[in-house]
C-alpha cells in the first residue's frame, strides 16, 4: 500500500526521487513543452528584431528579450526536481505572470512606448493570450504541487 502525505502525494513524490516525475506528468508535461515553444519563439523572435531593427524600438525588444529569458528559465526549471528548482521555478512563472500584466497595462494606457509589439504586448494579443493565460495555469500547477517545497 502506498502512504499519502497530507497533501496527497505519494512518499515518493515528495521525497525528492518522484518530483521531476510528479510535476513533469500529464499536464505538466503539456506545461513544461508549451513554455519550450515559447522559449524558441521569443528567443527567436529577439535576436531577429535586435539584430535587424533594435533602433526602431528598443524597449519593445529588450523586452522580447527578457521574456525569452524568463521563458527559457521557466521550461528548465519546471522539468528539474527538488524544493528549490520548484521555487525557483515559482520565482519564474510569478515574474512572468507580473511582466505581463506590466507590459500588457503598459502597452494600452501609453501605446508610444512600444511602437512595437512585444511578447507581452496587450497581455499577448499578437500570440492568442497564451502569455497571460500560461503563468496562470503554471502557478496553478505549481500549487497543486507544494508538498514538493516542504521537502528539506
Amino acid at each position: 500500500m502506498t502512504r499519502r502525505s497530507e497533501a496527497g502525494r505519494t512518499a515518493r513524490e515528495v521525497d525528492g526521487s518522484g518530483v521531476a516525475e510528479a510535476l513533469s506528468r500529464g499536464p505538466g508535461r503539456l506545461l513544461i513543452a508549451v513554455y519550450g515553444v515559447f522559449a524558441l519563439a521569443a528567443t527567436a523572435r529577439a535576436v531577429f528584431q535586435i539584430a535587424t531593427k533594435f533602433s526602431e524600438a528598443p524597449l519593445a525588444y529588450t523586452l522580447t528579450a527578457i521574456a525569452a529569458l524568463v521563458y527559457v528559465f521557466a521550461t528548465v526549471s519546471l522539468s528539474r526536481s527538488g524544493p528549490r528548482w520548484f521555487w525557483l521555478s515559482f520565482a519564474a512563472v510569478g515574474l512572468e505572470f507580473i511582466g505581463v500584466l506590466a507590459v500588457g497595462t503598459l502597452s494600452i494606457v501609453d501605446p508610444v512606448l512600444f511602437p512595437a509589439d512585444t511578447v507581452w504586448s496587450v497581455y499577448g494579443r499578437g500570440y492568442g493570450f497564451v502569455p497571460l493565460i500560461l503563468p496562470v495555469l503554471g502557478l496553478w500547477w505549481l500549487y497543486r504541487h507544494r508538498a514538493v517545497a516542504r521537502v528539506s
